[in-house]
């Protein structure tokens, strides 16, 4: 439908190009200042000369203020691993410096800003508000839950509520698979776009031997009869309260030494049933009351050493054993998640740990089978609507979180 390129006529047109004068630019570029900006963690190791030494920093005044600043000197004090971001002149003078941290403050964090004034450097500390995001991720057991959220880039403590959320339903200690997978979609707190800490998980899926369980944050509107806000907590995602009469650790999600079975008593050094569960945890971690109860005995009783017995309804009695400190007294009424004690290695010990037992009429009990079996409590109906409505979210998110994992594995 056209001619054909070759037999298009050919013009050649040539124009005389006049240099533009160099001189102006060069001058122009010579005056022109440009600043330089660069983050670097914290070390231990850390002095002021070699903190700004990686942050291509040359300043003696700037080093000499960090030295002598009380606010300053914030930035070498305290745990290391904290990120420091500097803006720098062309000529390697500091000219800000800002950190930032967590406080005690859920919902605030602090920051450190030293700036350079015509009169020098000067420091102050700030408070703002952090700015919630959320974050969906996924990932597969290879060989632990921990292994599989570090592979996933997932913060230690959405580990530690999934092994929470979950527990009742899936037991973290022997029952992961090679193959079990999960998806989660967790809140981060931002300090001027920095991920600070870790906040809640929102909703969850545990794949564990095939079958699959899933659960949502959610706190019903509205005030109970007290006036006060309804407590929020974990459900299923058809309104089935995940938090149970009993829960099945005592301590936060953590390595286990041994399970409920047979085992060679390294003190007596004789084979003996091992009626209890024993975990690993580092001398002074929280010990907590499992359920709602009354303490029955608080005091040293032979090789539990310093322990603490739970009397429950229905028959049903914890133990808490080899602790470093007992936080509780004969007779006083316990909630569930009660700081009772702090592990330690009391009694017949050869180290660190808590020795828990559960008793039903007398008999030891696997804990794990009491939680499962312990009652739920169900949404109540005025809830539902806003339940289902969220619950619906949480389905689409639970299965984008699905989708990034399969595109990674990919």
């Amino acid at each position: 439908m056209a001619p054909d390129a070759s037999d298009l006529p050919v013009r050649q047109v040539m124009e005389a190009v006049e240099a533009l004068p160099t001189q102006p630019q060069t001058d122009i570029l010579s005056d022109f200042r440009f600043n330089l900006f660069r983050t670097e963690s914290t070390r231990s190791s850390d002095t002021a000369d070699t903190l700004l030494k990686r942050l291509n920093i040359d300043d003696t005044a700037a080093a000499a203020f960090l030295r002598t600043d009380s606010n300053a000197r914030l930035v070498l004090t305290g745990r290391p691993g904290k990120n420091v971001t500097v803006e720098a002149s062309d000529s390697q003078q500091l000219l800000k410096l800002s950190m930032r941290w967590p406080t005690d403050d859920e919902t605030q964090f602090k920051r450190l800003v030293i700036e350079r004034t015509t009169t020098g450097l000067v420091s102050r500390v700030e408070t703002a508000p952090y700015v919630s995001s959320n974050r969906l991720a996924s990932g597969s057991i290879q060989t632990s839950l921990f292994a599989a959220t570090d592979e996933a880039r997932i913060p230690d403590g959405v580990a530690v509520q999934l092994a929470e959320i979950f527990s009742s339903d899936v037991d973290f200690r022997r029952a992961l698979r090679k193959g079990d997978r999960f998806n989660v979609v967790y809140e981060t707190l931002e300090a001027d776009g920095e991920a600070l800490r870790t906040g809640r998980v929102l909703s969850a899926e545990f794949v564990n031997a095939g079958k699959a369980y899933q659960a949502m944050w959610f706190q019903p509107p509205g005030v109970d009869a007290t006036g006060a806000a309804h407590k929020g907590g974990y459900y299923t995602l058809d309104g089935q309260s995940l938090r149970r009469a009993f829960l099945s650790s005592p301590v936060e999600f953590s390595r286990i030494s041994s399970g409920f079975s047979m085992r060679f008593h390294p003190i007596l050094q004789k084979w003996r049933a091992h009626l209890g569960t024993d975990f690993a945890a580092a001398t002074g971690t929280p010990a907590r009351a499992v359920g709602d109860g009354v303490v029955e005995f608080s005091g040293v009783q032979n090789g539990y050493g310093n322990v603490v017995f739970i009397k429950h309804r229905n028959g049903q009695e914890t133990v808490y054993a080899h602790l470093s400190k007992l936080m509780v007294q004969k007779g006083q009424n316990v909630s569930q998640g009660q700081t009772i004690g702090l592990v330690g290695s009391t009694g017949w010990a050869t180290g660190p740990h808590l020795h828990f037992e559960v008793r039903v009429n007398g008999t030891q009990q696997d804990p794990m089978t009491m939680a499962r079996q312990s009652e739920t409590i169900p949404l109540s109906a005025a809830a539902m609507p806003a339940f289902k409505q969220l619950a619906q979210n949480a389905r689409i998110e639970l299965q984008a979180a699905t989708t990034i994992g399969q595109t990674r594995a990919e």
